[in-house]
């Protein structure tokens, strides 16, 4: 063992392993995924930005990371937590150790995951210390109790800007807006990043669309004069309620939606933290989930036909039912069936539709792409409309 570590969490527990990655500490919320690939998504996941990720699959590492992966500029988690690292990377890529180790994010293997994951589903998410020592320290209870002391002190995430941290910081122009001559054929999206994954913006750009990614801090007066046909509101991390200034932009879009009607309508997507800031944005509340839901198995349904998808998923909070006002316009279109949390929002005149999973997959399964296809389908038609 070159380099012994340990994860103390809140509660008072402390998790024993071996170093990998940078050779740093780290503190933040502790969080566990359950896909069985797609690591290298989940550290470059903006959604997981300032969280301490445990991966439930035993066996991480073994196909190696490689940069068509990546779903953000650089890994966002606080730290790695797995079984067993496997240190072999196959042509074409590198270790997960050496991209960790070259991003600054420090990690720890060797750990009982199952019975850590247990820990964390009865208890709840924990605020976590990761320590790193000297091999012949191991197992020192002293050390133990400096992580747990550490994870105990650790600031709330809600006090930490991490969506401003997450977003970009200028405006850019991806898809058919940034070729040269004749006007761009593709509809014109305006997307609002608050922590977005590349994958939403391909999932876009490969149906044709012209996309002009908005940062977090531009308001909605930016986004409408750029005159779009279509807005996307991201995924991202944190609690949407410690983010006002957003939802009040997000209101102010859907203010020129309403306004806009049905003659000329101007439709909305929103994935995730999106889908938290529309809630919010309407004038429901939200709340904190147990231990959230981080993963790529999670089933949820169509409250109009009863179809089930499989989706992925990562996020801590949801939008509560009972607080959706009644004049809203909006109504609950799917519902998560593991624990019957609002998975999607739907408006009944006009094409503002919101989903809490990703659609986009990355990792996990990309049945759910088609929601891109009903949007653009939505803006086109409403762009056919003019």
């Amino acid at each position: 063992m070159s380099r012994a570590a340990v994860l103390g969490l809140e509660d008072g527990s402390t998790w024993w392993g071996e170093a990998f990655g940078d050779a740093g500490g780290t503190v933040g919320e502790v969080v566990f995924n359950t896909a069985m690939t797609g690591y290298q998504e989940v550290c470059s996941d903006a959604s997981y930005n300032g969280q301490i990720v445990v991966m439930t699959y035993p066996l991480i590492g073994n196909y190696g990371v490689f940069a068509r992966a990546a779903e953000s500029r650089v890994p966002w988690v606080e730290a790695l937590v797995v079984r067993e690292l496997n240190g072999t990377a196959r042509s074409g890529t590198s270790e997960l150790d050496a991209y960790l180790r070259t991003q600054a994010v420090p990690g720890i293997t060797g750990v009982d995951t199952r019975a850590l994951v247990r820990r964390l589903r009865s208890v709840g998410t924990m605020r976590g210390a990761l320590v790193q020592v000297a091999p012949q320290l191991a197992l020192d209870p002293d050390v133990g109790q400096e992580a747990v002391a550490k994870a105990r002190s650790a600031p709330s995430l809600s006090a930490r800007p991490l969506v401003a941290e997450a977003s970009a910081a200028e405006p850019r122009e991806v898809g058919s807006l940034r070729s040269q001559g004749p006007p761009p054929l593709g509809p014109r999206i305006a997307l609002l990043d608050t922590g977005v994954k590349e994958n939403q913006i391909r999932c876009l750009t490969r149906r044709g669309a012209a996309v002009r990614v908005f940062p977090v801090t531009a308001s909605a007066r930016d986004v409408l004069s750029w005159s779009p046909e279509g807005i996307v509101i991201t995924n991202g991390p944190g609690d949407p309620a410690a983010i006002p200034q957003v939802a009040q932009n997000v209101r102010l879009m859907l203010d020129a939606a309403f306004q806009r009607g049905a003659g000329r309508p101007l439709p909305i997507l929103a994935i995730c933290l999106g889908h938290q800031l529309i809630g919010r944005a309407i004038g429901a509340s939200t709340s904190r989930l147990p231990f959230g839901h981080h993963g790529s198995n999670h089933p949820v349904q169509d409250t109009r036909t009863g179809h089930v998808v499989i989706t992925s998923q990562n996020h801590e909070f949801q939008v509560d039912e009972s607080s959706i006002p009644a004049d809203s316009g909006f109504v609950v279109s799917a519902r998560n069936l593991n624990d019957g949390s609002v998975e999607g929002l739907a408006h009944r005149a006009l094409p503002i539709r919101t989903y809490q999973y990703h659609p986009e997959g990355a990792p996990g399964p990309r049945d759910n792409e088609p929601v891109f296809d009903a949007f653009l389908a939505d803006v086109r038609a409403a762009v056919a409309r003019k």
